[in-house]
């Protein structure tokens, strides 16, 4: 796979860590309940995170909850028979994987905050409403055809751009679930 531009790269961390945001379960008060986490919770390890990470603690506790995600998204993976020929918006594959990961280490690195350097992309709020986020899914792309798989919900054809692919599963997100509903396209590897 070619190197991806930052921007790409950018937004593609971006609907990663919104959704890993909307995803936890512990924070007051509660969100999606995907993942059981309080991360981002001023209140919760954003504390600790703070005291421990004081320069880059924005960062780590967005990183963290993104690790969160892709644990829950992983699990949900395992249950298929073919968990390595699944792509989903926290697994697109190691080269993917890897670019996303040496990004978001760029940014830990840098000055810039979280906001200044993907805020524009993202739908974190200061307060968590399902509505809204539900808007926010809505508005990152059409909702793609899906079928219910016993991993999740299968896009029926996912785009090949792998951004594109991104938006696809924020927006096929929705309805909501009390379980994360992992969209996720099958690949011929």
């Amino acid at each position: 796979m070619p190197r991806l531009s930052a921007e790409t790269l950018d937004a593609a961390l971006a609907l990663q860590l919104t959704v890993a945001w909307a995803g936890e379960k512990n924070s007051r008060p509660p969100r999606l309940g995907w993942w059981r986490t309080d991360i981002l919770d001023e209140a919760g390890a954003r504390d600790l995170l703070s005291r421990l990470t004081p320069r880059t603690q924005e960062w780590a506790a967005l990183e963290a909850v993104r690790e969160a995600a892709r644990r829950v998204d992983e699990r949900a993976r395992l249950r298929s028979a073919t968990p390595d020929r699944i792509v989903t918006l926290f697994h697109f594959g190691f080269e993917l994987d890897e670019q996303l990961g040496e990004r978001l280490a760029g940014h830990k690195r840098s000055v810039a905050t979280p906001a200044d350097a993907v805020g524009k992309l993202w739908g974190l709020t200061k307060q968590f409403e399902a509505a809204t986020f539900e808007g926010w899914c809505k508005k990152i792309g059409p909702r793609p055809k899906t079928e219910d798989a016993p991993e999740g919900r299968r896009l029926v054809a996912p785009p090949a751009d792998p951004l594109e692919l991104a938006r696809a599963f924020v927006s096929s997100l929705v309805p909501f679930t009390s379980e994360y509903p992992m969209p996720h396209a099958r690949v011929e590897r």
